[in-house]
């Protein structure tokens, strides 16, 4: 064989091997909102909760090192496609149009929607909201459910911190969230003034997954960590530290 013809064979090798996913040496860029309580918030000077915890626990069983790059929940999709973000994390629910352009893991936490109201408000059901000026997040599935289902005066934020903030001051008469969120704020910041609503009339029951890049190489394998830290018990005990609670079956 040729020296000529050697080095042609060397080169294609090299570039088949360069195109390989090297997943092991990835250092994973992780997009994570900046604000979606208790799944991901600031404390101090890191990111906590039970998105933070769980994932930690994924790329500890895949043997892969990450960075948290945090953001408006609305640019996590943009990210995974263009290529941006590896991996993101949200409480992000798992749709048939977010699937066209994004891959999911297994679902990891189901939740439905739940409204956030001031004490004295004696609303029960969503269909009350009508005409209310009700507060969103931006480019979540409860912001387009809701805004399909009922006709109310909706203000969108790009965290949703700010939308229970304008609650508290007067200027929303409710927020409508994820129900993890909503009974996280109304315990941990309501101060007795910020009651849930809308536990009897569940709407869009949804299942949260980690989003990936379409037709990523990590998919599966985050999806078989998943399954071996619910089989070894490391998943209910961070479920437990976050929830108080055993997940449901």
């Amino acid at each position: 064989m040729s020296i000529k013809k050697n080095m042609i064979l060397g080169l294609a090798s090299s570039l088949i091997f360069l195109s390989m996913p090297v997943l092991a040496q990835d250092k994973l860029k992780v997009g994570v909102d900046t604000a979606f309580v208790p799944f991901e918030f600031k404390q101090g000077n890191k990111y906590v909760g039970f998105d933070i915890d769980l994932w930690d626990a994924i790329a500890k069983k895949m043997g892969v090192s990450y960075e948290l790059r945090p953001m408006d929940f609305s640019g996590l999709i943009p990210g995974l496609q263009s290529r941006n973000l590896d991996v993101a994390m949200a409480g992000i629910t798992i749709t048939p149009i977010r699937q066209q352009v994004v891959d999911f893991s297994i679902p990891y936490y189901n939740a439905d929607l739940l409204m956030a109201v001031k004490s004295n408000n004696n609303i029960t059901k969503f269909s009350q909201l009508a005409n209310q000026r009700v507060g969103l997040k931006q480019g979540t599935a409860a912001a387009t459910y809701m805004k399909s289902h009922v006709n109310a005066k909706y203000v969108e934020f790009p965290n949703i911190d700010n939308a229970y903030l304008d609650l508290q001051a007067g200027n929303l008469d409710a927020v409508v969230h994820d129900s993890p969120n909503v009974l996280y704020y109304v315990k941990n910041a309501g101060h007795g003034h910020i009651k849930s609503a809308g536990e009897n009339d569940s709407i869009l029951p949804q299942k949260y997954g980690f989003a990936l890049q379409k037709n990523s190489a990590y998919t599966a394998k985050i999806n078989k960590a998943l399954n071996d830290l619910k089989t070894d018990g490391t998943y209910n005990k961070i479920y437990i530290k976050w929830f108080n609670k055993e997940p449901s079956k």
